[in-house]
Formats: structure tokens, sequence, C-alpha cells
């Protein structure tokens, strides 16, 4: 009998250029940081759900890009995916205050 929905584990080809992006957003979304972090994507009025513009403008630091694109497809994949999943998880009142980085248009 099935618990429910698990999501499949897809093994990381590049661990050290995953783990190294995996540290870089959870550093951007960390509580000390997040507000400092979408301030800074509103500044340079970047859309938060734009993955591949955020990182190309140095956003989540500047070896960031260089990372990403050293990633093979499905890699990539789980980077894009993880930074969607903790952009979701931000604080509600931050989400309201930052309303506009958040909109779909």
């Amino acid at each position: 009998m099935s618990t429910g929905y698990q999501q499949a584990t897809i093994p990381v080809a590049d661990p050290q250029a995953f783990g190294a992006l995996r540290g870089a957003i959870e550093s951007a979304f960390s509580s000390t940081r997040v507000a400092d972090f979408l301030k800074s994507l509103e500044g340079a009025r970047l859309r938060i759900r734009d993955f591949e513009i955020v990182i190309g403008k140095g956003m989540l630091g500047s070896k960031a890009q260089g990372e990403y694109t050293r990633l093979g497809d499905g890699d990539q994949g789980q980077i894009r995916e993880f930074y969607l999943a903790a952009l979701e998880h931000v604080a509600p009142e931050l989400r309201q205050k930052f309303f506009k980085l958040y909109a779909y248009y």
C-alpha cells in the first residue's frame, strides 16, 4: 500500500558544482539574508521566478552562473526546482512586502 507521493531521487552528476549552487541558494534564502536578497532583486527590477536571469545577473554570487553552466541538464533542472521551492518558503509577510517580485505577469 502506498503512503503517498514521493518524488524520485535523481543522482547528481556534478556534486561539487551542485553543492556550491545549493549553498548559494540556501544562503540567499536564509532568514538572515532573504530580505536583502529580495531587496536586491527589486532594485535590479528582476522577477524572482526568472531563475536563469537571476543567476545570470550574479544575484546568487559571482561564481554561481559558471557553476550552473557546468551542470548537465538533469542537475540544472534539480537546481531550478530547489530554487523555486526555496522562494515559495519565504515568510508570507516578506512575500507581501515584495509582492511585485512574486507577481505572475
